[in-house]
């Protein structure tokens, strides 16, 4: 599904804030995130997902996730495994954030979006007072002349077989990043399809984190909660893939 600009707006009010929080003096140079929106629409990118936080004090200027996915790019794998590259939009207009530009991965399978973070994918930004279409593009093309750089880590992930020891590590390390009650390690470790069974650490890596972020394992008893929180969210996901790496 993608977002039109009317759906943005009823859901993500604060994307299109045009003045700057009360608090910020002259010197702050307000670039309405819409502003980027569009320009990012404009170079094939659909808006795939928005997002606001809460907030009383600086409502209307609090941080906002916007996640966009261009249909034609697509990173083909094995066994009908495909995946498209994203990137997230974080930004906000009371003076504490640039925009931030972050490198996803979503797989068809299990419309699941993954989170980059490695030496190779860390955050761009780019400051409201040196915003233009140009440093737009050329942020975007820095992150698609990365691509194959992802698609070689993935494999190395693929290549990379665990033993049962080192899954169940993986799964209670990885547990350990949103909780310290005790977790269902079996919950976390038992694909939910077909095409995520199997020992590789890709395979491992995303149902894990499909489990982890979805909230579908016992903790203390109970059935965990998924995460709604987008900051917490792009957190535990960068955590994970970075545990993930520490296993090739």
């Amino acid at each position: 599904m993608s977002y039109n600009i009317e759906q943005i707006k009823a859901i993500a009010p604060s994307v299109f804030t045009t003045e700057k929080a009360p608090h910020l003096t002259d010197k702050y140079i307000q670039t309405p995130t819409i502003k980027v929106v569009e320009d990012l629409m404009n170079l094939g990118w659909e808006v795939t997902k928005v997002q606001e936080v809460k907030s009383r004090k600086y409502k209307g200027f609090q941080k906002h996730l916007i996640m966009f996915r261009n249909p034609s790019i697509t990173i083909k794998g094995a066994n009908g495994d495909d995946a498209q590259p994203q990137i997230l939009l974080t930004n906000s207009h009371d003076g504490k954030a640039a925009f931030n530009f972050r490198v996803g991965i979503f797989r068809f399978v299990c419309s699941n979006g993954l989170v980059i973070s490695d030496a190779d994918f860390g955050v761009m930004s780019i400051r409201h007072m040196n915003y233009t279409f140009e440093s737009l593009q050329a942020k975007v093309a820095e992150m698609i002349g990365k691509l194959p750089k992802l698609v070689q880590k993935i494999n190395l992930f693929k290549s990379k077989e665990l033993t049962e020891a080192q899954m169940t590590e993986f799964a209670t390390k990885a547990s350990e990043l949103r909780t310290k009650k005790t977790v269902n390690i079996m919950d976390v470790l038992t694909p939910t399809r077909t095409e995520d069974q199997g020992n590789d650490l890709w395979l491992v890596f995303n149902r894990v984190q499909e489990k982890i972020l979805g909230g579908s394992y016992t903790s203390g008893g109970r059935k965990a909660r998924s995460v709604k929180n987008f900051q917490q969210d792009i957190k535990l996901n960068e955590q994970l893939f970075e545990l993930a790496e520490s296993y090739l």
